[in-house]
């Protein structure tokens, strides 16, 4: 049981560490001349890139930037308060309680990562020429990974039950 605890600390752990990728680094769309983010835009211009606010175009809606932005910090808290609530958990909750609220913390930071990406992938840059970066493609690895860990702490609640 202790290597299966660890197991699912680990996962969720990584979890964590790809959330605050995502969330931080400056790469959900990219081209050869350019690097976006949820935060900013970074271009290439004479040999070094420059950091410049998002353009102010009717494709980069500041409502929907704002949603985009907010679910990602959330993901990341939640998934962060899931570990902690993890951790107290083990040493202060009976067998049968013991990961239902982990689990509620990790099925609220996967569906805030879902929700941010998919208003990005529907929101943004449809006619612009690049591809999806490496933070977005995290975001959605995070998604994934924080959906199996929000269903490992479910089925082990039952097991422990």
């Amino acid at each position: 049981m202790l290597a299966l605890l660890g197991g699912i600390f680990l996962l969720h752990l990584t979890g964590i560490i790809l959330l605050l990728a995502a969330t931080i680094n400056n790469a959900w769309w990219v081209s050869d001349t350019l690097s976006t983010d949820i935060w900013a835009r970074w271009v290439w211009v004479n040999g070094a890139w420059n950091y410049t606010d998002l353009p102010n175009i009717h494709t980069y809606s500041e409502e929907y930037l704002q949603a985009v932005q907010a679910s990602s910090v959330l993901a990341c808290i939640f998934s962060i308060l899931g570990l902690f609530v993890f951790v107290g958990q083990l040493f202060t909750l009976s067998k049968g309680k013991r990961f239902a609220f982990s689990g509620i913390f990790q099925l609220l930071a996967c569906l805030c990562i879902m929700i941010a990406a998919s208003i990005y992938t529907d929101r943004f840059h449809k006619n612009e020429d690049g591809w999806h970066g490496a933070s977005f493609i995290l975001a959605w690895i995070s998604f994934v990974i924080t959906f199996i860990s929000c269903v490992i702490y479910f089925v082990l609640r039952k097991k422990t039950a």
